[in-house]
C-alpha cells in the first residue's frame, strides 16, 4: 500500500510527538562542580608565592590583575540562584585572559576553567566587553595633535632606541568556532579557524 505525502508528513509528526524527551539525569556533570577546589583559580593561589610563574601564567602581574578585576567585577557580578552559586568576577576574568592569552579553544579550557563550554562561550565576550569599557577612556587612545605625536616618538627613541616610531604593531589568532555555513572564511594558515585582533602599542 502506498501512502501519500501528506499521509506520510502526518505520520512523522505523530512519531514526533510520541517521543518523549529524555529527562535530563543532573544539571551539570559532577567534575564541573568541583571548581572551587581543582580549577585554575587554585593554581593560581600558589603562584602568587611566584611572582615570575603568576606573569608568565596570567601574561602579568598580581597587583594589575587585581586592579583589572576590580574595574570589571560590577559589570561581570551575576547573582546566586536557588538552583546554583553564580561563577565569580574572578573566574570569569581569569578564564578569559587564559583564553586570551593562550588562544585555546573553548573545549580545552573547560577543563582547566571548570566551567562548560556553552558558559564560556558567553562570558569571554561579556567579560571582554566590560575590560573595554572600563580601559578605553585611559589606554585605547591615540595622539589626537602633533604635539603628542612628537611625545610617542621621544618615548619609543629613548626607551627602545628606535627614532621616528609612533606605534608597535602585532596580531593574534584568536581560536574559534566558526559560524554555520562560513565554509573556509574563518581557516588561517597554521591550520585552525580564527579571528584576528591587531594591537597598537605605544613606547610603554
Amino acid at each position: 500500500m502506498s501512502l501519500t505525502q501528506d499521509e506520510v508528513m502526518a505520520i512523522g509528526i505523530v512519531i514526533a510527538l510520541s517521543e518523549k524527551k529524555r529527562k535530563r539525569s543532573k544539571w551539570t556533570k559532577d567534575w564541573l562542580l568541583k571548581r572551587d577546589h581543582i580549577s585554575h583559580t587554585t593554581l593560581m593561589k600558589e603562584l602568587k608565592l611566584h611572582p615570575d610563574d603568576w606573569r608568565n601564567y596570567m601574561r602579568m602581574d598580581e597587583s594589575t590583575y587585581l586592579e583589572l578585576l576590580n574595574l570589571v567585577t560590577p559589570f561581570i557580578t551575576c547573582k546566586d540562584t536557588v538552583m546554583r552559586k553564580s561563577i565569580s568576577p574572578h573566574e570569569r576574568l581569569s578564564a578569559t585572559l587564559r583564553f586570551l592569552a593562550t588562544g585555546r579553544s573553548l573545549q580545552d579550557l573547560r577543563f582547566s576553567a571548570l566551567i562548560a563550554t556553552s558558559t564560556l562561550s558567553r562570558i569571554i565576550p561579556e567579560t571582554c566587553h566590560a575590560i573595554y569599557k572600563v580601559l578605553k577612556n585611559d589606554y585605547l587612545k591615540f595622539p589626537a595633535t602633533e604635539e603628542e605625536c612628537k611625545i610617542v616618538g621621544e618615548q619609543f627613541e629613548s626607551r627602545w632606541h628606535f627614532p621616528h616610531c609612533l606605534g608597535g604593531v602585532d596580531g593574534k589568532h584568536v581560536w574559534i568556532t566558526p559560524p554555520s555555513e562560513s565554509e573556509s572564511y574563518y581557516w588561517n594558515y597554521k591550520g585552525y579557524n580564527s579571528l584576528v585582533v591587531m594591537a597598537v602599542v605605544n613606547a610603554n
